[in-house]
């Protein structure tokens, strides 16, 4: 910026002046700083001018894997909303690894960000590592929480998906039986398999839980494994069937492809099937997918807002909050 100043003819000040806020210099002088930056193709290195700041404007957002849809809707509502504020957020996934989180977390650390919107990976996390991040780091966790970490969590109300589904299925056909991974990789599927149990016997009815094996976020191919063989296997003791999320049922839906299964809510179909989610491609499934929603926006702004209010307060909220929100069913021609 000095190098600039001293061929623009214009002082440093000024120039940093214009860069905070080109509003603020006078418009003749804004029209000789943008002449002189189009003359000398000058830009500025906005992060540094940020690590040069007590309080940057860098926010860190981090999930666990970007490339399933429903975290990037998520981030892509996030961005905006902090790029809107005057924020210049980064976006990290950890590929569902430990050691990518934790080295996250250091990259952060160095950004020295204003704070840090956190999906954590959950069970898989090294939870004295994000501990010890919360402490020094304005932190908000949302979409899997961690219970005492960060200074809030926002997230979805995981039993309030489980029981419209549950309830709706259980009304208009057999009872379901849960489609779940054996070793899940978020824990919000623990939380809907407990979720399962307790709607089914408020209801009077017998739960049943199938467990398929895999490990890891492929939950697609995971789904039509687990499903191939449980079809195979003659596994099911029901007709309807609840999939703990609508990436294994998409799985589950290929399996019945397959095998030449036909899958809907009329009654010459052999299987009914729903899920939890509303995954951004669930309504392009064949059949399309019946489901819970996530309120997406909800969650988003409620993040962004909480941050924001973090930020302000200066790193601190007072004691831990926990915001959740509620499903919203959503019926399809699967069940």
């Amino acid at each position: 910026m000095e190098e600039f100043a001293a061929v623009s003819g214009i002082s440093r000040p000024t120039v940093s002046k214009y860069f905070n806020d080109p509003n603020s210099v006078r418009a003749s002088t804004r029209e000789r700083i943008e002449a002189a930056l189009e003359k000398y193709d000058y830009r500025p290195n906005i992060f540094a001018m940020n690590q040069n700041r007590k309080l940057t404007k860098n926010v860190g957002i981090v999930v666990p894997y970007l490339a399933d849809p429903f975290f990037a809707e998520i981030v892509r509502v996030i961005e905006q909303e902090c790029i809107a504020a005057g924020f210049s957020p980064t976006v990290f996934s950890s590929h569902g690894q430990q050691e990518q989180e934790k080295s996250i977390l250091d990259t952060l650390r160095s950004l020295k960000p204003a704070g840090v919107l956190l999906a954590p990976l959950g069970r898989s996390s090294d939870k004295s590592a994000i501990e010890d991040f919360c402490k020094n780091v304005p932190t908000v966790l949302f979409d899997s929480n961690l219970e005492g970490m960060g200074e809030a969590f926002v997230g979805s109300d995981n039993h309030s998906f489980v029981e419209q589904t549950v309830q709706y299925l259980s009304r208009t056909g057999a009872a379901p039986c849960f489609f779940e991974m054996r070793n899940p990789a978020n824990p919000n599927a623990n939380k809907r398999r407990n979720a399962y149990l307790e709607v089914m016997q408020s209801i009077g009815l017998e739960p049943n839980v199938v467990s398929i094996d895999g490990e890891g976020w492929g939950f697609e191919e995971i789904g039509r494994q687990g499903g191939l063989k449980v079809l195979k296997d003659g596994a099911l003791a029901t007709n309807t069937v609840l999939c703990s999320n609508d990436r294994l049922a998409i799985g589950f839906l290929s399996a019945c492809y397959e095998m030449g299964l036909t899958v809907g809510r009329h009654e010459k179909c052999d299987l009914r099937v729903a899920s939890h989610d509303d995954h951004p491609f669930s309504r392009f499934t064949c059949p399309s997918l019946t489901t819970a929603a996530h309120d997406y926006s909800a969650v988003s702004d409620c993040s962004v807002e909480t941050l924001f209010r973090l930020i302000e307060s200066g790193g601190k909220l007072g004691d831990r909050t926990e915001t959740l929100f509620p499903a919203r069913l959503i019926m399809r021609e699967s069940a």
